[in-house]
C-alpha cells in the first residue's frame, strides 16, 4: 500500500510539473505553479523559509520522499529504470557509497553557487535539469500536435485551438538538453537512481538528514533469511545483504519501498526508528561508525575542490521553412538579434545581476512566454538563462505571466498597472539605419506604437527630415518599437538593458 501511494503522487506531481512547461496558454500555472515554487534550490534562491522548512522537516521525519515524489527528474529516472529492468529478476545488486563522486560534486555547486557561476549550478540541479529538457524537446513535438488540431479545427469552422509558432530558441541549450537526456536515460536504464546518489546535489544535501529520519525501512534480522530479494530490486542500491549481515544506507535511500514490497518474509518494514541504526543488525557493525566518521570528514574537506566545466557556444537560429515575401515581390529578412550593450532581463527583476544570481535556468517563464521575447542566453556567461529579444515579438504591458511563474524569485512578482511604470531597458536609434533619418521613405512606426509615448518624430533643421527621438526617462524597454521597425536584418531602433531597473 506504501508503494502505490508513493506511486500515485509521484504520477500527480510529475505530470503537474510537465503540463506546467508544456502549457503555452497560461491557463494551467493558477492551478499547478506552486509545484515549481517546493522544488528545492527555487526555494533556496527564492529565499522561501517556509518551503525549505517544510521541506527539511519532511525529509527529516519520513526521509528522502522528495526524491521519489515531488522531484520530477527523480520520477522520470524511475520511468526509465522500470523501462530498463522491469523484465529481469535480479535488476540491481548493492554498489558501495562513490564519496569522492558524490560530495566532491556537492562541494562544486556550492561553491559555483556562491561565486554565482550559474551555468555550473544549472547543469546540475534536477528541477532546472528536467524543464530544460522539457522545453527544449518535448513542449515543440506538443506544439506540432496542437498546430495540427488549430488546422483541423478551423478547416471545420472552430477556432478552439490556435496555432503557436515553433522554433528553436537557442541551440546549445537544445544541445545540453539532449546531452542531459541521454545521460539521465543512459545511467537510470542500466543503475536506477545513480544520478540520485551520485551526482545530484539536491539528492546529496537531503542525504544529511534522511539518515536520522524518524521513519526508515528497517530490517529485521530475526525474521531475514538473506534472499537479498531486497537488494536486488533496491533501485538506490543502497541495501547490502551478506551471510552475517543487513543494513540499509538511509543516506542513499529514496523511500520507494520496493524493499518492503519484494520481501516475502516480512523483514522489512517502514516504521518508527528514531536514534537508531540503519538496521538491528548494524548496531554491532564497526565499519558502519566508522562510515559516518568518514562522511563527516568528507564533508569539512570538500569545501577544497576545485573545477568547473567551461561550455562553449554560438548562438544559431533555425532557418524558415519558406521564403516570407511582402504582396509577393520583395523577400522580407527575418529579424537578427542586435549586439546589445546589457542584456534585457523580464521586467519583475531587481537587476540585471540579480536576476541572473537568482535564475536557476529552469527555462518555465521561456516555455510560458506568450509573445516570444524570452529565450535562452547563448553568451557562456549567463549560458541557458533567459534573456529578452524582440525578434519574434515584444514584451506587451498587459502580460505579467513570467512574474506570476517563477519560483526562483528571479522575477519578482509584478501586477499590470506597476509593470507599464517598470523600467527594463532603453531603445537607441541607429540614424544610418533608420529609413526616415535618411530620406529614403517616410516611416515613424517606432513612434506610432510605442506604448509608453517615450518615442517622438523630430524634425532636422538641416535636412526637413523626421527622425526618431526617446526619452530614455520614460521609456521602458518593452521592446515594441525594434520588433516593429521595418529595418531588416536588424532593426534601427535596438533596445539595451538597464542594470539597475527602476
Amino acid at each position: 500500500m506504501l508503494k502505490k501511494i508513493r506511486v500515485a503522487l509521484a504520477w500527480i506531481f510529475w505530470m503537474g510539473i510537465t503540463l506546467l512547461f508544456l502549457d503555452f496558454t497560461g491557463a494551467l500555472h493558477g492551478y499547478l505553479g506552486w509545484m515549481a515554487k517546493i522544488q528545492f534550490l527555487p526555494a533556496v534562491l527564492a529565499l522561501n523559509v517556509g518551503v525549505i522548512v517544510a521541506l527539511v522537516l519532511l525529509t527529516l521525519v519520513f526521509g528522502r520522499v522528495y526524491c521519489s515524489v515531488i522531484c520530477p527528474l527523480g520520477v522520470f529516472q524511475d520511468g526509465i529504470s522500470w523501462l530498463g529492468t522491469h523484465k529481469k529478476k535480479a535488476p540491481y545488486s548493492y554498489k558501495k557509497e562513490n564519496k569522492w563522486l558524490r560530495y566532491g560534486v556537492w562541494a562544486l555547486f556550492v561553491v559555483a553557487l556562491v561565486a554565482g557561476v550559474q551555468a555550473a549550478v544549472a547543469l546540475l540541479a534536477p528541477y532546472s535539469a528536467y524543464g530544460r529538457m522539457v522545453q527544449n524537446l518535448l513542449q515543440p513535438i506538443y506544439l506540432w500536435g496542437n498546430n495540427l488540431l488549430a488546422g483541423l479545427a478551423e478547416r471545420a469552422g472552430s477556432y478552439t485551438f490556435y496555432e503557436k509558432d515553433v522554433w528553436m530558441r537557442s541551440v546549445p541549450t537544445f544541445v545540453v538538453a539532449l546531452v542531459t537526456l541521454a545521460v539521465i536515460v543512459a545511467l537510470s536504464f542500466k543503475g536506477g537512481r545513480t544520478y540520485c546518489n551520485s551526482i545530484c546535489p539536491v539528492g546529496t544535501t537531503l542525504s544529511f538528514f534522511s539518515r536520522f529520519a524518524m521513519f526508515r525501512p528497517m530490517i529485521d534480522t530475526g525474521k531475514c533469511k538473506h534472499c537479498k530479494a531486497c537488494e536486488l530490486h533496491c533501485k538506490a542500491r543502497c541495501i547490502e545483504i551478506t551471510k552475517d549481515s543487513a543494513r540499509i544506507d538511509h543516506s542513499r535511500c529514496v523511500d520507494c519501498f520496493n524493499c518492503i514490497d519484494e520481501c516475502k518474509f516480512g523483514a522489512l518494514q517502514y516504521r518508527f526508528a528514531w536514534g537508531k541504526d540503519s538496521s538491528p543488525s548494524a548496531q554491532n557493525d564497526k565499519g558502519q561508525a566508522q562510515n559516518d566518521k568518514g562522511r563527516r570528514a568528507m564533508m569539512a574537506g570538500t569545501v577544497a575542490v576545485a573545477g568547473a566545466a567551461a561550455l562553449k557556444g554560438v548562438e544559431a537560429r533555425a532557418q524558415e521553412a519558406a521564403k516570407k515575401v511582402d504582396g509577393g515581390f520583395a523577400d522580407v529578412l527575418p529579424k537578427q538579434a542586435p549586439v546589445r550593450e546589457t542584456p534585457v532581463t523580464p521586467p519583475g527583476s531587481k537587476s540585471v545581476k540579480d536576476f541572473y544570481r537568482r535564475c536557476t535556468a529552469c527555462q518555465l517563464c521561456v516555455a510560458e512566454c506568450p509573445n516570444n521575447v524570452l529565450r535562452p542566453s547563448g553568451s557562456l556567461e549567463h549560458l541557458m538563462q533567459p534573456e529578452m529579444s524582440f525578434e519574434k515579438g515584444w514584451c506587451r504591458p498587459e502580460c505579467t505571466r513570467c512574474s506570476e511563474l517563477c519560483p526562483a524569485g528571479a522575477i519578482g512578482k509584478i501586477g499590470r498597472e506597476e509593470k507599464t511604470q517598470y523600467r527594463v531597458g532603453t531603445s537607441h536609434v541607429n540614424l544610418e539605419l533608420c529609413v526616415s533619418a535618411s530620406g529614403k521613405a517616410l516611416c515613424g512606426k517606432c513612434a506610432q506604437i510605442c506604448p509608453s509615448g517615450a518615442i517622438r518624430m523630430v524634425e532636422n533643421e538641416e535636412t526637413g527630415l523626421l527622425f526618431p527621438v526617446v526619452a530614455e526617462e520614460i521609456c521602458t524597454g518593452c521592446g515594441a518599437c525594434e520588433h516593429l521597425c521595418p529595418v531588416r536584418p536588424v532593426s534601427a531602433i535596438t533596445v539595451n538593458g538597464r542594470s539597475q531597473h527602476v
